[in-house]
């Protein structure tokens, strides 16, 4: 009786550790996915890059967001980035180009605007690399220059 149960324990445990390989291969697959999206779709404005995990969030949110003339980010369906997130204002913040260059305003949100882990009070100017903080989300500005 005692091999027959040590041979069903290992080849369970065997089992579970394939289980455990497959899953690994399969995220390291589809990060590799979303990179080779990016490197394929061809941005000619600035964008917005998520740099939270999608997986540690509790709503559905894009990688990538082009960004206009102005964009308007909140949880009201008015805005032209909507994200479901309990702790942004419906209309939470708003991003403008003027003259080729981007600026990042607070709607006066409960919790505020961030960049580059400073509260924001006024208009500030972005530069490529900045890091946006709405939330619990953050936002990398990418502006490619030619």
């Amino acid at each position: 009786m005692f091999p027959i149960l040590s041979w069903t324990i290992r080849y369970i445990f065997i089992g579970l550790i394939y289980y455990f390989i497959y899953h690994i291969i399969r995220l390291i697959y589809l990060d590799i996915k979303h990179i080779n999206e990016r490197q394929n779709k061809q941005f000619d404005s600035p964008y917005l890059k998520l740099v939270n995990r999608k997986e540690t969030l509790d709503f559905e949110i894009q990688e990538f967001y082009d960004l206009k003339d102005v964009v308007t980010l909140g949880r009201s369906k008015e805005n032209d980035i909507q994200i479901l997130d309990k702790f942004m204002s419906s209309s939470h913040a708003k991003i403008t180009m003027d003259e080729d260059e981007y600026f990042l305003e607070d709607l006066e949100s409960v919790n505020g605007t961030y960049l580059n882990s400073t509260q924001i009070e006024d208009v500030v100017k972005l530069k490529s690399g900045d890091r946006i903080g709405l939330g619990q989300v953050e936002f990398l500005f990418v502006k490619e220059v030619d």
